[in-house]
């Protein structure tokens, strides 16, 4: 029987960097959005929405996402994006971080139970921030109101 491994992040940003992230960076692509409206990637999707941020889907299946065009890849996005959140199984991280590398990505934002430190160390080393095993939807949240 094979043991099933849960990884923990080897470091996260801090909260002050996290909200930082949250207020500079407004152009997310979500990858693994589901269409499914019960789907935890498609809720985050549309609460990013409803706050104003630009939400591009990433879903290979999908045409249409909350009414987004949907991308099979991040490379097939036209235009850059400075967020990549993904939901995917762990295991499915290191070709994205990759593509969040070649598409000049800012942050690598791996969402609650994802976590993947070979593939952080790597997008740290060039040059992206990475948060891992977080929601963004409930940093969001617990963001202090703007003035």
């Amino acid at each position: 029987m094979e043991t099933m491994k849960c990884e923990m992040p080897d470091k996260n940003p801090p909260c002050e960097e996290v909200v930082k992230i949250l207020e500079t960076h407004k152009k997310i692509a979500v990858v693994g959005c589901s269409p499914k409206a019960w789907r935890d990637s498609h809720k985050v999707a549309k609460y990013l929405l409803e706050k104003g941020y630009e939400v591009v889907p990433v879903n290979p299946g999908q045409r249409e996402i909350l009414g987004k065009t949907c991308y099979k890849s991040l490379r097939d996005i036209p235009c850059g994006v400075e967020v990549v959140d993904i939901f995917l199984n762990p295991k499915r991280v290191p070709p994205v971080v990759e593509e969040a590398i070649e598409i000049d990505a800012k942050v690598v934002w791996m969402q609650l139970g994802v976590v993947d430190n070979v593939s952080a160390g790597k997008a740290r080393e060039n040059g992206l921030q990475v948060v891992m095993n977080r929601c963004i939807k409930e940093e969001h949240r617990k963001m202090p109101p703007r003035k």
